[in-house]
């Protein structure tokens, strides 16, 4: 038989049913490749994630945490010392922005925490926002919490938060938790439970102590910012929005920490 498209020769374990008759696989495979993707009212592919179950990015962020946290243990915290975030690190050493949202305390309890607050967030938020606009949110996220604890520091001479190392992915997380409210809102469902989860976790933070409120609240206003961008960008803007975000999120965010610094004579 004959392929319908291309009229070359089908062997029976190449041919592909079509509506009308057979085609070959190359047919089939450039067919696929060429079709307009289904998308998500906010821009994210159908056929990724949502289609086989697998948030990618959620699990490989997952697996890079854990990772790290057992390149903690086997240092002896010489990793950590390497990547934590304190403000006064910040100003020389600024991959500590982001690298300090990877690591975690020794206490499994603090990593189990955030990573099941990771996945529970993330297989929701991933196919609909696609992997490439959900890597954005976390990763600013991550840097929103990180100068969150720099903005709220107090003088740098005389507070103590400016010499307290700072580690978690929890402004990543909060930064989901913000992403939650538009994208809800965007559907049109509740946001009751969320604002719930937020209300009692940011409560958290004033009342146990070593817990850094102040990423807390720079993640979950950048998620929150972020994904308003996303739910909101016209239809024929969405991939101009996309590229936008992230160019716009880390200016903005570097300048800010800039800001800080010379503000208060740091650099």
């Amino acid at each position: 038989m004959r392929c319908q498209r291309c009229g070359r020769p089908a062997c029976p374990e190449c041919q592909r049913p079509a509506a009308v008759g057979v085609q070959c696989v190359d047919c089939v495979r450039e067919s696929k490749r060429t079709a307009p993707r289904a998308r998500t009212v906010f821009g994210g592919a159908v056929d990724e994630a949502a289609a086989n179950g697998r948030p990618v990015v959620t699990f490989t962020i997952i697996g890079i945490c854990v990772v790290s946290w057992l390149l903690q243990l086997l240092t002896g915290g010489r990793w950590t010392e390497l990547l934590w975030f304190w403000p006064w690190g910040g100003a020389y050493e600024p991959w500590r922005f982001l690298t300090a949202a990877f690591l975690h305390s020794t206490s499994p309890l603090h990593i189990l925490f955030n990573m099941y607050a990771l996945w529970f967030t993330g297989q929701f938020l991933e196919p609909l926002l696609g992997r490439l606009r959900f890597a954005v949110l976390c990763l600013l996220s991550a840097l929103g919490g990180s100068v969150g604890v720099l903005l709220l520091a107090g003088d740098p001479y005389t507070s103590s938060a400016w010499l307290t190392p700072v580690l978690g992915a929890s402004g990543m997380v909060f930064g989901l938790f913000g992403a939650m409210l538009p994208v809800l809102r965007r559907l049109g469902r509740s946001l009751g439970q969320v604002l719930v989860l937020i209300a009692i976790n940011g409560a958290i933070g004033f009342f146990v102590p070593r817990i850094a409120w102040e990423a807390h609240l720079g993640g979950l206003v950048v998620g929150a910012l972020v994904a308003c961008a996303y739910a909101y960008a016209p239809k024929e803007r969405r991939a101009l929005v996309a590229w936008v975000v992230p160019v716009a999120g880390v200016l903005l965010l570097a300048g800010l920490a800039f800001w800080r610094y010379s503000a208060l004579g740091v650099i």
